[in-house]
């Protein structure tokens, strides 16, 4: 088993340059086991960051107990605003908050209110979750993250009734397949939405900008080149995302429901429909998120002249968020 690296200060303990190293990487970020971790212990993780960052670190602490420390302080406080994330919206609650949410959108034999329902309810926590981790370099007034909130509901609940009701119209289909079509009915609705939902909860970042850093971790300059690229990679993989949350659990269920054992016993359906959604989400969360590092790197040739007229450094760092 390969051993943990020196503990640096504000590194990663694995190769972000790799996508393994990547996974890996976020595999710690979103481990619910985080969800646990009380005040104190948080306190006390920060506070031997701290000791370490002056140059006081007690005597005995292992790299493992700093990696650990560090684990937990990426896991609950934001990057940028160095605040408490609100659990339901960490990364680390997204499965386990989430997984009820991606339940009730596949379930079968939906009605127009159930639709709604759904798609509203898993839009808002989306938005949530957008919206606490942002790259939050700048302020963001709350008018605008209320102007993004409606705007991602209103486009998910859209799409979602208006496909539903496309199929129903649908005369070519027979009743089987109009069951098996409606089940994939929120894919396309929720990745629509959810890349409303990025950019919408996070326009300002385009209009303001975000800070760029040197490889001192210097901010060189605030950048909307940056910002671009750091919402299109975070969109890019909400729309990986949900791929096999909402692909996967239909077909899986397709094949399970002719068994003989859920024939006999209707009302295990729905614990086994859970599971098979929870093992999906906790594949496709690590997977989607890993595409990108959450501390991305650019060259200063793709940002503002005057950013690049700023630092002697060809590569600047800026952090896309989550």
């Amino acid at each position: 088993m390969p051993t943990d690296p020196p503990f640096e200060y504000g590194r990663t303990r694995f190769d972000q340059k790799t996508f393994l190293g990547r996974f890996r990487h976020f595999l710690d970020v979103i481990d619910p086991r985080t969800l646990f971790v009380t005040k104190e212990c948080l306190r006390e993780s920060v506070d031997l960051l701290e000791s370490f960052k002056q140059g006081r670190l007690p005597p005995g602490v292992t790299s493992a107990q700093l990696w650990q420390a560090h684990k937990i302080k990426q896991a609950i406080i934001h990057p940028d605003t160095g605040e408490k994330i609100p659990m339901p919206f960490r990364m680390s609650g997204f499965i386990p908050f989430g997984t009820p949410v991606v339940v009730g959108l596949l379930l079968p034999n939906q009605t127009l209110v159930s639709t709604v329902f759904w798609q509203w309810l898993n839009q808002s926590h989306n938005a949530c979750v957008n919206y606490s981790n942002r790259n939050a370099s700048k302020p963001t007034e709350t008018s605008k993250f209320f102007q993004g909130y409606m705007g991602a509901v209103t486009s998910a609940v859209s799409i979602a009734v208006g496909l539903k009701v496309v199929i129903q119209k649908a005369n070519r289909f027979s009743p089987t397949t109009r069951l098996l079509v409606q089940r994939f009915i929120p894919f396309p609705a929720v990745a629509s939405a959810n890349v409303c939902n990025v950019v919408l909860m996070r326009h300002s970042e385009l209009s303001e900008g975000i800070s760029v850093l040197d490889d001192q971790g210097i901010v060189v300059g605030t950048s909307k080149m940056a910002a671009k690229r750091a919402l299109f990679e975070t969109a890019l993989t909400r729309v990986v995302l949900p791929m096999p949350i909402l692909l996967l659990p239909p077909i899986v269920m397709a094949m399970l429901e002719r068994l003989p054992v859920l024939r006999r016993r209707p009302g295990l359906v729905l614990p086994v429909h859970s599971l098979v959604c929870l093992a999906a989400f906790s594949l496709a969360l690590p997977l989607a998120i890993s595409l990108f590092p959450q501390m991305s790197q650019i060259h200063v040739s793709r940002l503002e002249p005057e950013i690049a007229m700023a630092t002697h450094c060809e590569i600047l760092t800026y952090n896309k968020g989550l």
